[in-house]
């Protein structure tokens, strides 16, 4: 009697760890140095939008960014002793266990610039590219097979400076995101309020200003923060620091140019309180938009019509303080926001028709919460 039970027992326990691995994985980088300093792996569960902790790496230092490969095998973080120091920062590359969530440390490589703040991989997987806040620059580092990093192929250092005297002394590239077709890469830069665009050339992981258009200037002391694509690939979408607003652009996707179409406000009518944006995510069916709002701690929510424009639909509590940065899950189903000075993740459900964000329980804890990246 007892064989047949161990044998059941046995069962149970590799039915339990076959539906454990089949859970997606969530990433999220504690911006934080010393002890509070890691990147920690929860499964999450796609039915209840609960997370639950599985794994912490250590032996980082203020990774505020992260960023994971096409096929989910590598993951790419800052590495920073010192945030915004006078040495260049780096980027750390890991070899990603996805049943367990653990991290495997394979290499890093000068970021060629300090107050690293994002990544991004292009499609290929072959070149990761990083802004540089402090140091106004961005840079491509070659992948190499074993997803380890090469060198900087390619380094631009931005110029010039802006309309805020407080703010926009100089340059500040605050992202560098690839094109859906993995021909462009665009950049912001909150200091010069620029968005830059590069030629991508994939074998080479080089960066060269685009000849049709080299850059888009924003409205003055607008300081673009973030950028990402409509998924059809036609509209561009710049959340902007220090104006508080949202702005689309229409892109052509053959020559790497942008056109403006609408700049949006992300706050309610008649805020005069202190306010930064943050980030900004589109569902993946390309019908809503939400944009953090740091200082009046909110997420505003928004339709996309048809010809790319925004309508608000709603202003919503983040249910923390300073809300950082954004994930949206692959379904459309959930909304993942990082408060990191309130040191706490929460899960939003999105209602597909009304686009309505509403918690789904308490806060989860943890220090300094900087990026939230998603695995299958």
């Amino acid at each position: 009697m007892r064989k047949p039970a161990s044998f059941l027992l046995a069962a149970l326990c590799m039915t339990s760890l076959t539906l454990l691995s089949a859970e997606p994985l969530v990433f999220i980088s504690a911006f934080a140095s010393g002890e509070k300093a890691g990147i920690h792996a929860f499964s999450f569960d796609s039915k209840t939008g609960a997370l639950r902790p599985l794994h912490r790496t250590t032996g980082i230092q203020n990774p505020f960014f992260l960023a994971v490969s096409p096929d989910q095998r590598f993951l790419y973080a800052i590495n920073a002793e010192k945030f915004g120091g006078a040495d260049d920062e780096f980027v750390a590359a890991y070899a990603l266990e996805r049943n367990s969530g653990q991290l495997k440390r394979l290499n890093q490589q000068s970021a060629r610039g300090t107050a690293s703040c994002y990544l991004d991989v292009d499609a290929t997987g072959k070149t990761v590219a990083v802004a540089n806040y402090a140091s106004g620059s961005v840079a491509s580092l070659p992948v190499k097979e074993d997803g380890s990093l090469g060198e900087a192929a390619s380094f631009v250092q931005h110029s010039g400076s802006g309309a805020d005297p407080a703010r926009q002394k100089g340059p500040n590239a605050h992202s560098i995101v690839f094109s859906p077709d993995n021909r462009f890469a665009l950049a912001a830069d909150l200091g010069i309020d620029k968005i830059l665009v590069y030629q991508l050339d994939a074998a080479t992981s080089k960066l060269t200003p685009n000849e049709a258009q080299p850059f888009v200037k924003m409205q003055p002391a607008s300081g673009p923060r973030h950028i990402t694509f409509h998924p059809n690939g036609r509209h561009v979408y710049v959340i902007n620091e220090l104006a508080n607003t949202v702005t689309c652009f229409d892109y052509a996707a053959a020559s790497g140019t942008l056109a403006e179409r609408q700049t949006i406000s992300t706050l309610p009518t008649g805020f005069t309180g202190k306010s930064y944006t943050a980030d900004l995510k589109i569902t993946p069916d390309g019908s809503f938009l939400y944009g953090t709002n740091r200082g009046h701690d909110s997420i505003a929510s928004y339709r996309i019509a048809a010809d790319g424009t925004l309508s608000l639909l709603s202003i919503d509590p983040s249910l923390g303080k300073g809300p950082q940065n954004l994930l949206i899950t692959p379904d459309g189903q959930w909304l993942l926001c990082a408060n990191m000075p309130g040191n706490s993740v929460i899960v939003f459900r999105i209602d597909a028709t009304s686009g309505k964000i509403t918690s789904t329980g308490a806060p989860m804890e943890m220090p300094m919460p900087s990026c939230i990246r998603w695995v299958k």
